[in-house]
C-alpha cells in the first residue's frame, strides 16, 4: 500500500493505484502524489495498537502483538514522518500516528447510460477515471481515457514471456460486424448520435465514439479488445521504456487486472443458467483471469 497524507488537514490516502500527478483532498487542498522518501528509524511504538515498545521488544507488553523486525516485511512507509513500518500496520511504529487510509475522492458526475439510461457512477481504474453502468455493465471513457485503458490492456502483454504468452493464447470473441444487429446510441453526455466503428478495422469488436467526449463500451467490449491485443492481431509495436515507467504501467496493468475481474464476477453473479465452465469440466478462462495469470 502506498500512502500519501494532506499537509493541510493531514489526511491520507491510499494512492496505490492511483497515477494522477496531484490528488484532490477533501479540505480543499490539492495533494502532490509522488513517492515519499522512505527512512529507517528505530522501533519506538508497536504497529498494532500504538503503544510504547522497548528497544529490543520481541512482542507488545499490551496487546501481545509481535514487533515485526525483519527489514524485508517493511514496505509501508509512514506519510507523516515517512519512517518504514511493518506490512500491515496500524500505527507507524516511529512517530504513533494512525494509519487510516481514505479512498482518493473520485471527480466526475453521474451519466445516463447509452444503453439502459440508468444513472452510471463515476470511478476510477488505475487513476483513470470512469463512468460504469451498474445494470448492463457497460463502461463510458470520456476524453482520451480509453486510449490510457487499452494501453494498460497492453502492457499485460509486453510483461509476459514468449512461455506466457504461449500457454495462455487469448480467445478473440470479436465476430463479423456485418452480422451484428445495427444500434446507434446516443452520446451521455451531450446527447449526441455517436457513430459506430470497428476497433483498428479488423477486430470486429465494434465501439461507440463521440468525436467531442469519449467512447462507449458494451458489456465485455474492453476485454474483448484486450484479448485483440494479447492475440497479437494488432500487430502493435513499442519503443524502449524506462524502469519507472514499467512499473507505474505494471500497477496500472495490475489495477484494470483486477476491475475486469469484478465486472465478470458481478456479471456472472446476475446471470442465471449460465456456467463458467465448459462440458467437460475444464475452466473456460476469461480476459480477466489472464491478465491475472500474467500479472501476479
Amino acid at each position: 500500500m502506498r500512502l500519501v497524507a494532506c499537509l493541510n488537514c493531514h489526511t491520507q490516502y491510499d494512492v496505490t493505484d492511483v497515477h494522477a500527478k496531484t490528488i484532490p483532498c477533501r479540505c480543499g487542498e490539492a495533494i502532490d502524489n509522488v513517492p515519499l522518501q522512505a527512512k529507517d528509524a528505530r522501533i519506538a511504538r508497536c504497529g498494532s495498537c500504538g503503544a510504547g515498545v522497548q528497544r529490543d521488544a520481541e512482542s507488545c507488553q499490551y496487546c501481545g502483538s509481535e514487533i515485526v523486525r525483519e527489514p524485508g516485511e517493511h514496505s509501508l512507509i509512514c506519510p507523516e514522518c515517512y519512517a518504514r513500518c511493518a506490512n500491515g500496520s496500524r500505527f507507524c511504529t516511529a512517530c504513533g500516528v494512525g494509519i487510516r487510509p481514505e479512498q482518493v475522492r473520485i471527480e466526475g458526475y453521474e451519466l445516463p447510460c447509452p444503453a439502459c439510461s440508468t444513472l452510471m457512477p463515476p470511478r476510477q481504474v488505475g487513476g483513470i477515471g470512469v463512468n460504469e453502468c451498474l445494470s448492463c455493465h457497460g463502461l463510458w471513457t470520456p476524453g482520451e481515457s480509453f486510449d490510457l485503458l487499452v494501453s494498460r490492456a497492453i502492457e499485460a502483454r509486453q510483461q509476459a514471456s514468449p512461455a506466457e504468452l504461449y500457454a495462455l493464447k487469448p480467445r478473440v470473441t470479436g465476430s463479423n460486424p456485418a452480422r451484428q444487429s445495427v444500434r446507434y446510441r446516443n452520446c451521455p453526455e451531450c446527447d449526441g448520435s455517436m457513430a459506430r466503428r470497428n476497433y483498428r478495422n479488423k477486430s470486429g469488436v465494434i465501439i461507440d465514439t463521440c468525436s467531442k467526449h469519449g467512447v462507449w463500451l458494451d458489456a465485455d467490449e474492453l476485454e474483448q479488445i484486450a484479448g485483440f491485443i494479447l492475440s497479437g492481431a494488432a500487430g502493435e509495436r513499442f519503443e524502449p521504456e524506462s524502469a519507472e515507467e514499467r512499473k507505474q504501467k505494471a500497477a496500472s496493468a495490475a489495477a484494470l487486472a483486477r476491475f475486469a475481474a469484478e465486472r465478470a464476477k458481478s456479471q456472472f453473479n446476475q446471470t442465471s443458467g449460465l456456467s463458467s465452465f465448459s462440458s467437460d469440466g475444464g475452466a473456460v478462462e476469461s480476459i480477466a483471469s489472464l491478465l491475472f495469470k500474467m500479472l501476479n
